[in-house]
């Protein structure tokens, strides 16, 4: 592909972490990683990493450059023991991007209405959306604390934003990425203070042709629904300008700064 820095002033090869790896956006970063000669590696975390085909094909084309971590998000035991699992390969990253999110599933589906709403699905869709994000920079901290520029990156979403609700609906996920994006925001400017190489970034991918849009894409016009291949270029083009600078910040795809 190309030998572009993956973050502004990094003049080592980048140690890359990527959640949601195996489907999506997070799959689709990681193919444009892996193809970027400055990324010296790529943890590729999901809940079925290591039996994922399409992961197994990259790891065949791309060797130890690419290390697989079946990884659940929701479970303490498995965040607490990802820095080892990291550790035995490398001993700092560079960028870590949070794809994984979830909108629908068995059993969860956005509500239309109060009525629909359940405490079970709150509960499990916070605990991916909101809690598992700012948990994952817990536990990744130590490999972040180093001299050269890091970026913690995660996926947000318009519909996150309070200030720009004016439809109503999907409330435990519009309500989980306005949980992550103050639980993020709150990270940023503790790191301001104890990680001053470090950028937190919330980015609105746009609406992007996956599984998790596919069932509410029937309104959305051609030109405004995206590939996951565009959408990962797009958003790692922000990451490639990100500075301490910009941390904290919410922003789209196309650079523009999302309300709150």
């Amino acid at each position: 592909m190309n030998a572009v820095s993956v973050i502004v002033g990094l003049d080592t090869p980048a140690n890359v972490l990527v959640t949601g790896a195996s489907s999506g956006i997070g799959l689709a970063v990681v193919r444009q990683l892996l193809a970027n000669d400055r990324v010296a590696g790529v943890f590729a975390l999901s809940r079925h990493a290591e039996t994922s085909p399409e992961l197994a094909a990259l790891q065949a084309d791309h060797g130890e450059r690419l290390q697989l971590l079946s990884v659940d998000l929701t479970s303490n035991e498995a965040l607490a023991s990802v820095a080892g699992r990291i550790n035995i390969h490398c001993d700092r990253l560079h960028l870590v991007f949070s794809a994984a999110g979830v909108l629908h599933a068995p059993g969860v589906t956005p509500e239309k209405s109060l009525t629909s709403l359940s405490r079970a699905s709150l509960e499990s869709v916070f605990a991916l959306n909101a809690f598992a994000p700012v948990l994952l920079a817990q536990a990744l901290a130590p490999l972040l604390r180093h001299d050269e520029p890091a970026v913690f990156a995660s996926l947000s979403a318009r519909v996150g934003s309070i200030g720009d609700n004016q439809l109503g609906g999907w409330y435990a996920y519009r309500a989980s990425k306005a949980a992550q994006n103050q639980l993020l925001r709150t990270l940023a400017v503790e790191w301001r203070r104890t990680l001053r190489n470090a950028c937190v970034l919330l980015l609105h991918p746009g609406t992007v042709d996956t599984p998790l849009s596919r069932p509410f894409q029937a309104n959305v016009p051609e030109s405004k629904l995206f590939t996951p291949e565009r959408a990962a270029r797009q958003l790692l083009d922000i990451v490639a300008q990100a500075t301490p600078a910009n941390s904290g910040c919410f922003v789209a795809w196309d650079g523009s700064t999302v309300p709150w």
